[in-house]
C-alpha cells in the first residue's frame, strides 16, 4: 500500500480570477505559484482548459505551460487537459512536439474528453472544423496518436503529412476523466489515466481501481499509473484552514446555480447570508475538499491512497489568496518530509 512518505506530489492550477482582481494578475500567479512548487520539489504542475468562464483566465494550456516551463528549472509541466473536441490533433501534436523539442523529458499531454465550456462557445471554438454533432473524441484521439507514430493505411491521405519537428516523439499521453469512460479507455490503450475528483460525479474508487484491473501494456507505458486530483486546502491551524475554505464553498455554491463570476474572499464568503439549503449543499459538497491543519490533511490523503490505490497525487488548491495557496503547498510538501522522518 503507498505511503504519502513517497508518492508523488503534483499541482493543478486553474488561473482563477480572484474577486476584485484581474486576468493578466490570475496568470502571473499561476506562474508565481509554478516556481514555488518547484523548488519545494512537487513532480508536475498541469494547467487547464477552460473557455468563457469569467473566473477562469487562460483558455490556452499549451501558451502557460511553455511560459511555466520557461520560467521553472525542474518540474514536469503539461496539459491538465488539452480539451481535444475543440482542436485539430494535427496542431495539438506540432504545437506539443515543439514544446518536447524544446523541454525535453519536461512536457506531459494531458487530454479531455469534454469541451471545457458551454455548447455555443464550443460550436464558436469548432466552427471552422468539420461539425460532428455526436462524441467524436476517440476518433480524434486515434488520429492524435497517428500523428506521433505515423502509422497511417498505405492509402490514407495524411501519410505524406509530417508533424514537425520530425525527429521528437509526442510527451507522455494521459487521459484526464470524471466518469468511468475515460479509465476504460486509458486503460485498454495504456495510457496514463488521472481523475478529477474535485468536481466529478462518479464515483472515484470505480474509476481508479477499473483503470488498474483492466490495463493492458503498451509501447506508451508498461505498467499503470493513475493520478488522484484533490482539491486541498491546508493551514497551520484547522480553523484558519476553514476559514480559506470559505472562498471554495461559496464558489462552488454559485457554480452550481451557473454564476461562474470570478472567485470571492474569504471574507466575501463569510458574510454572505446562506440559507439552510445552501448549507446543506456545502457540506454534501465539502466531501470532495480536503480541509484543514496539518495533520487532518494527512490524515485525509493517506486515507485517498489506501482506498483509491492511487500512484499520485495532484493537488489543486482553489483560493484567491495567492499567498495561503502557496503556503498550503508548502505545508502539503513538508507532510512528507514529516513521515519520512517518522
Amino acid at each position: 500500500m503507498s505511503q504519502l512518505s513517497d508518492i508523488p506530489l503534483s499541482v493543478l492550477d486553474l488561473s482563477f480570477v480572484a474577486e476584485g482582481g484581474t486576468g493578466p494578475q490570475a496568470l502571473h500567479g499561476t506562474l508565481d505559484l509554478a516556481r514555488h512548487v518547484d523548488t519545494l520539489g512537487y513532480d508536475r504542475f498541469w494547467v487547464a482548459e477552460h473557455h468563457n468562464l469569467p473566473s477562469v483566465a487562460s483558455g490556452a494550456p499549451d501558451v502557460m505551460a511553455g511560459q511555466i516551463l520557461a520560467a521553472t528549472s525542474r518540474i514536469r509541466v503539461g496539459s491538465g487537459g488539452v480539451m481535444l473536441p475543440n482542436h485539430a490533433p494535427l496542431m495539438v501534436a506540432e504545437r506539443f512536439k515543439v514544446l518536447e523539442a524544446l523541454y525535453p523529458d519536461r512536457v506531459d499531454l494531458g487530454l479531455g474528453r469534454a469541451p471545457g465550456t458551454d455548447q455555443i462557445t464550443s460550436h464558436a471554438l469548432r466552427r471552422r472544423q468539420d461539425i460532428d454533432p455526436g462524441d467524436d473524441f476517440l476518433d480524434r484521439l486515434k488520429e492524435l496518436m497517428l500523428w506521433d507514430t505515423g502509422q497511417w493505411p498505405a492509402d490514407h491521405p495524411y501519410r505524406t503529412i509530417q508533424v514537425m519537428p520530425v525527429d521528437v516523439r509526442l510527451p507522455p499521453i494521459w487521459l484526464l476523466g470524471s466518469s468511468g469512460y475515460s479509465a476504460r479507455l486509458a486503460a485498454q490503450i495504456g495510457v496514463g489515466f488521472a481523475f478529477a475528483h474535485h468536481f466529478a460525479q462518479h464515483d472515484v474508487l470505480d474509476a481508479m481501481l477499473s483503470y488498474r484491473a483492466g490495463f493492458q501494456p503498451s509501447e506508451r507505458l508498461a505498467a499503470p499509473h493513475a493520478i488522484l486530483a484533490l482539491s486541498v486546502v491546508c493551514a497551520p491551524t484547522d480553523e484558519e484552514a476553514e476559514w480559506l475554505a470559505g472562498s471554495v464553498d461559496l464558489a462552488h455554491l454559485r457554480r452550481a446555480r451557473g454564476d461562474y463570476r470570478p472567485i470571492p474572499s474569504a471574507e466575501a464568503a463569510a458574510a454572505f447570508p446562506y440559507s439552510e439549503a445552501d448549507r446543506v449543499f456545502i457540506r454534501r459538497n465539502r466531501e470532495k475538499v480536503l480541509v484543514g491543519g496539518p495533520d487532518r490533511v494527512a490524515e485525509g490523503l493517506q486515507r485517498y491512497l489506501d482506498t483509491t490505490q492511487a500512484d499520485e497525487l495532484m493537488i489543486t488548491t482553489p483560493i484567491p489568496d495567492l499567498a495561503a495557496k502557496k503556503r498550503s503547498y508548502t505545508l502539503v510538501k513538508a507532510l512528507q518530509a514529516a513521515a519520512v522522518a517518522a
